[in-house]
C-alpha cells in the first residue's frame, strides 16, 4: 500500500470484505442483483456523455473495482479512464478485464483511496463513482474531494444502492435480510460475510443519508444542475452534477 494511503475503520472494513469477493465478483454481482446491476451502469455511463463523447477527454472511474464501468465508458466514449480503487484484489480482477478488453492503452488503474484521489484539482472532464459512501467516514467531505477533481463544465454522476418505498420496501427487506445472506452461503465464505453486511449496510447509509441530505451534499460540494435518477423500484439511486463553468455563474441563484 502506498505510504500515503491513511486506513481508516471504514476503509479497511471495506478493503477486507472485497478481497474476500474479487476472484468471482462480477458473476455474483450480476447474480445477486438479477442483473440489474448492468441496467444501473449503462445508465451512469449514459449521463456522462456530453463530457466523456470530446476525443481526449478525461474520465476518473472511483470505487472502479473490477473495472466494469471503467470498460463500458472506453468501448462507448473516445476518451481516457482512469480507475481508481483501494482494494488490490478487485485492481488485480480490473487489470485482467482491461487486458481481456484489449484496452490497456485506454485506462489507467490505480490504488488509491477516495479520500486521497491522485488526481489534479479541476482535470477531469468527468468522474463517476459505484456504491462509495458507504465505506467511507465523511460523504460531505469526500463528495468535496472528488467535485474539486472535475472541470468546470464537467460532470460528476454516481450510483449507488438504495431503499424501495412501500410493499416494496418489505419485499427488498426480505432479500437483503434473508436471501442475500442464503445465496451468499452457497457462493463462499467472503459472499455469506457480504450478504450479512449489504443489507444493514444500505439501511443504515439510507437513514442516515436519505435523497434530499445527499442533494445537499452534492450542492455543498459545489455542484449544479443536479438530478436524481431511481432504478430498479428504489434499489438503485443515481446522481449527476455539473461543475459551475465560472464563479459567477456559480453565485447565481
Amino acid at each position: 500500500m502506498p505510504e500515503s494511503m491513511q486506513t481508516t475503520e471504514r476503509s479497511e472494513h471495506a478493503r477486507s470484505l472485497f478481497a474476500g469477493i474479487a476472484s468471482d465478483y462480477d458473476r455474483w454481482a450480476y447474480l445477486l442483483s438479477f442483473g440489474q446491476d448492468t441496467r444501473w451502469h449503462d445508465r451512469l455511463v449514459e449521463w456522462i456523455a456530453p463530457a466523456a463523447s470530446v476525443p481526449g477527454a478525461t474520465v476518473v472511474d472511483v470505487a472502479t473495482g473490477t473495472g466494469a464501468v471503467a470498460i463500458a465508458i472506453a468501448r462507448r466514449y473516445p476518451c481516457r479512464v482512469i480507475g481508481v480503487d483501494q482494494s488490490p484484489e478487485m485492481l488485480e480482477r480490473a487489470v485482467e478485464r482491461v487486458r481481456a478488453a484489449g484496452l490497456e492503452q485506454r485506462i489507467e488503474l490505480v490504488e488509491a483511496r477516495a479520500e486521497e484521489l491522485p488526481v489534479e484539482p479541476g482535470t477531469a472532464d468527468a468522474l463517476v463513482h459505484t456504491y462509495l459512501l458507504r465505506y467511507v467516514e465523511d460523504p460531505g467531505q469526500t463528495l468535496a474531494t472528488l467535485a474539486a477533481a472535475v472541470r468546470p463544465g464537467g460532470i460528476m454522476a454516481s450510483l449507488e444502492f438504495g431503499r424501495p418505498a412501500g410493499v416494496s420496501r418489505r419485499l427488498w427487506q426480505a432479500y437483503t435480510r434473508l436471501g442475500l445472506p442464503a445465496a451468499g452461503a452457497v457462493a463462499g465464505p467472503g459472499w455469506l460475510a457480504t450478504g450479512r453486511f449489504l443489507g444493514r449496510s444500505i439501511e443504515r447509509f439510507d437513514h442516515e443519508y436519505p435523497l434530499p441530505r445527499l442533494l445537499e451534499l452534492w450542492r455543498a460540494a459545489g455542484m449544479e444542475r443536479i438530478a436524481a435518477q431511481r432504478m430498479s423500484l428504489g434499489g438503485a439511486v443515481l446522481i449527476r452534477g455539473r461543475r459551475p463553468e465560472t464563479p459567477q455563474e456559480d453565485a447565481a441563484p
